[in-house]
């Protein structure tokens, strides 16, 4: 079988603008939650709150041309697909360009260009809409603007998955280039969700914490939502070494499953079959792996019901294992969140520190793990898995390990 590796990562969210800022800020228990800037105070229940980019001008990244077919959600799946592509010192030309992919997940898809268009026509009663509305707010949209800015002739296309969305697409890159269709993959998640009509769907739904996200804590009372985009580039350990790339680690194997149950209630059995799945598919033993870079939302039912999976799994090594939700720091984006929380897997493993889970109060009977509260800690990680589960019961899970 095909070893894949990681050569390159980029990444943009409320932590910042790119992979080591992101990093640094997730080492260091920084949240990028706060109050929302672009909506109007009075419009949101909850007060409004979430991880927002900040300091953000999409003129210091691109061209008025492209800025007019970009929808933000686009916009970062560039700024991050860019970096990793620069990390990893790839080049797609020639054959190269036809071996290669490029795999986005995505939950929601471009929600800035459709809540405004949805503002003229039923708010200020406009007929007339933007001419490009539709090339920006089409969920296809990062996958196509990055294949078209880099010149990546292979399989380009969107997963869309809810919340598992970046690790499917994880899951979809590393099974072509192990059947041999590709070489290489441009992959990761994107998500620009911090509207108005997607924040009030939200609200509806009755889990939006009021505060603050506390995964795993007593007090826990819903998720904050955030957005941003990661990318990475993966590609066989043959054609990392060949062309001499810094290698950042090994993606060993992915895990998916379908709970088949409550379209929003989670599963144990179903996000436990997804994590076996990817030990097996990776040939790791339950007992080798040291962290875990939990879904862990903060909302009552999640929480509970990841540790029970984790338990299943993991047995009496549930017990050593340090698990963290990096999601009160950079907030749920939705079906860019597997890719921003592999950033955090992916730096336990490569510089020996776990971040921890922000806003933790103290224990809750139903999750008696140790959830590295509210201070990142020191330790050698060997193999990392990161969990990914969404609404509809869709599950999808990714394992790594020390680069060869």
């Amino acid at each position: 079988m095909r070893r894949i590796v990681i050569t390159g990562m980029g990444a943009i969210c409320a932590l910042g603008h790119d992979a080591p800022s992101v990093w640094k800020a997730m080492t260091e228990g920084r949240s990028g939650i706060g109050p929302i800037h672009h909506i109007q105070p009075g419009q949101l229940r909850n007060g409004g709150i979430a991880a927002e980019v900040t300091d953000y001008d999409p003129a210091n990244f691109f061209d008025d041309a492209r800025r007019s077919l970009l929808d933000p959600f686009s916009e970062y799946a560039l700024i991050a697909a860019r970096e990793a592509i620069q990390q990893s010192g790839i080049r797609f030309e020639g054959e190269a360009a036809s071996r290669a992919a490029v795999v986005i997940g995505t939950g929601a898809g471009g929600e800035t260009t459709r809540d405004d268009l949805y503002e003229r026509l039923y708010g200020e009663h406009q007929g007339r809409f933007h001419p490009l509305g539709i090339v920006r707010m089409m969920m296809n949209a990062p996958a196509s603007q990055v294949s078209m800015v880099h010149g990546i002739t292979g399989p380009s296309f969107v997963v869309a998955s809810a919340c598992a969305s970046s690790n499917h697409a994880f899951a979809q890159a590393a099974l072509m280039i192990r059947s041999g269709m590709i070489d290489a993959a441009v992959v990761g998640g994107t998500e620009a969700c911090i509207t108005l009509g997607t924040l009030r769907a939200w609200e509806a739904m009755r889990v939006l914490a009021p505060d603050t996200c506390r995964p795993f804590s007593q007090g826990r009372r819903g998720l904050v939502l955030g957005e941003g985009a990661a990318m990475y580039v993966i590609e066989t350990l043959e054609s990392a070494r060949a062309r001499g790339a810094e290698i950042i680690c090994e993606l060993v194997g992915t895990g998916m499953s379908s709970d088949a149950g409550d379209i929003a209630a989670p599963s144990d059995i179903g996000a436990a079959a997804a994590m076996n799945m990817a030990l097996r598919d990776g040939g790791v033993s339950p007992d080798q792996v040291d962290y875990i870079n939990a879904h862990g939302t903060g909302t009552v039912a999640n929480d509970s019901t990841e540790t029970r999976a984790i338990h299943r799994v993991f047995g009496e090594h549930a017990r050593e294992l340090w698990i963290s939700s990096t999601k009160p720091m950079h907030g749920h984006a939705l079906g860019a969140g597997g890719a921003l929380e592999l950033v955090a897997a992916i730096g336990a493993i490569h510089d020996g520190i776990v971040p921890p889970t922000l806003n933790y109060l103290g224990p809750d009977p139903a999750c008696d793990l140790d959830y590295v509260p509210n201070e990142a800690r020191e330790r050698k990680v060997d193999v990392a898995i990161s969990n990914s589960f969404a609404f509809g019961g869709l599950n999808a899970v990714i394992a790594i390990r020390r680069a060869p």
